[in-house]
């Protein structure tokens, strides 16, 4: 099976509207895209000479597609940001007018659009976190985060998770669980990492949910203990650990951690760069948890992607540390004007269109029940987990063992089984999000049932090629 061809878009428009209308399709000149992006493009994450991007030559609602008229599913939604989909008229229509109205100004005024972006994320925001610190994405959001719990206590310390991604910058790197860290890893930067509750790959030998909570909150009061209570700022964590592996927490667990930094007074810090603004089913995942964080992070769904946004989320003893004392830090283009009004017309959309709504629906009733189907025919998955349009399938070459289908951080040949299953995900038109051992599905927030049947058969299909690894 090929990649869907882009259909044309009158015919489209003219047929049962089983899909959205797709935009002007552009064939032909993408060679000369790939040679300029080989010749002056310096991509994140990668070595140079061995990557080989697609050229994409436009994208629609949960689609996009290359100048060879193949489309795919996005199934990554960008980098789990794309929350309403690509190019949602109504944000488009956002950004256009704010462009022609006051495109930018300075983050030291009072901007109509920037108070009402903060209002509307302030009013979706558990408990008293009522005051937005905005920044231009997650790391930023996470740098100031920390910097505030540091300022606000007096202390240096901060504990995060081994599985955890935090972003690139100088602090969120240190923080970070995953490899990524590894080669910016400071051992200097007053970051201290402890096991987070994963009772699939249980550190603590724990055999049910409840025995994974306890010995997650024991381990992190020793933690503490050892590390001394009175040296400690901030724990951060991610809501719902995204990259890491979709490890939704165990009940009672994130309020426990709560309490110890209650106990403590430690701040506790949510990051909710991924799992915010609808991904999970809820408009925070921290709603289905009942805890209230000190601070929370959050970007990528907060406008879907459109232009950059990110941000904290104060709660009202933070804030009131900095009442008469001047906050330290500061962006340039904190709380943009066009950024902003996109995330006014994204919150406006989710609303109105219920999208928030949608994904908790198709994660109970669609997602969720169509990837543990798909889990029963194939040996390759080991495990499936997650909530709303944030779900994981945990690869294996062995269900027993639970012997992960590639070796942590593989690459090259000791990769070539997540590589053939996602070369195969692709050739049957779903663009996968592919991580380690893991494949994670995570449409956009307003993704169709027919959309998901279809990603769903092209999972089914890519699994039989992951199968052919297992023993």
């Amino acid at each position: 099976m090929t990649p869907h061809v882009v259909p044309d878009p009158q015919a489209e428009n003219e047929n049962s509207g089983a899909q959205r209308p797709l935009g002007r399709v552009v064939v032909g000149d993408g060679r000369a895209v790939k040679a300029a992006d080989r010749a002056h493009v310096f991509h994140s994450w990668s070595a140079q000479g061995l990557i080989d991007p697609l050229a994409v030559a436009g994208a629609e609602g949960s689609y996009f597609w290359d100048y060879d008229g193949n489309r795919y599913l996005d199934f990554t939604s960008g980098l789990v940001y794309t929350n309403i989909g690509y190019q949602h008229p109504r944000v488009v229509a956002a950004i256009q007018e704010q462009a022609g109205k006051l495109a930018t100004f300075a983050p030291a005024f009072a901007v109509d659009v920037r108070s009402e972006a903060a209002r509307l994320i302030a009013e979706r925001t558990p408990g008293d976190l009522n005051k937005i610190f905005f920044t231009n994405g997650g790391a930023e959001a996470v740098e100031n985060a920390v910097r505030m719990a540091r300022l606000h206590t007096g202390r240096h310390k901060v504990l995060s998770a081994f599985r955890s991604y935090h972003g690139a910058t100088s602090t969120a790197i240190n923080l970070t669980g995953d490899p990524r860290r590894w080669a910016s890893d400071t051992g200097s930067a007053g970051v201290v990492r402890f096991w987070a509750p994963f009772l699939y790959r249980s550190p603590f030998y724990a055999e049910t949910e409840e025995q994974e909570c306890a010995r997650a909150l024991a381990h992190l009061e020793d933690t503490i203990a050892f590390e001394g209570p009175g040296t400690i700022a901030a724990i951060i964590l991610e809501t719902v650990p995204g990259t890491a592996g979709i490890m939704t927490p165990p009940p009672g667990y994130l309020a426990g951690v709560r309490e110890i930094c209650d106990r403590y007074g430690i701040v506790f810090v949510l990051d909710e760069v991924m799992a915010g603004f609808g991904r999970t089913g809820k408009w925070f995942a921290a709603e289905h948890f009942d805890v209230v964080p000190d601070l929370l992070t959050f970007a990528k769904g907060v406008n879907s992607g459109y232009v950059p946004l990110g941000g904290v989320a104060i709660s009202e003893k933070i804030a009131a540390t900095f009442e008469t004392r001047p906050y330290p830090g500061g962006l340039t283009y904190s709380g943009h004007p066009l950024a902003c009004a996109a995330a006014v017309a994204t919150i406006h959309v989710m609303e109105d269109e219920k999208v928030v709504e949608n994904a908790a629906r198709v994660g109970e009733t669609v997602l969720g029940p169509g990837l543990r189907a798909l889990a029963e025919r194939h040996p390759s998955v080991g495990e499936v987990r997650g909530m709303g349009v944030f779900w994981a399938l945990d690869l294996v070459k062995n269900r027993e063992t639970r012997e992960p289908l590639v070796p942590y951080n593989a690459s090259g040949e000791a990769n070539a089984p997540m590589a053939a299953f996602a070369a195969a995900a692709k050739k049957n038109g779903l663009w996968p999000f592919v991580n380690m051992n893991r494949t994670h599905a995570v449409p956009a927030c307003n993704v169709t049932d027919a959309e998901i049947a279809e990603g769903l058969a092209a999972l089914d299909a890519a699994l039989t090629v992951a199968d052919e690894h297992t023993v």
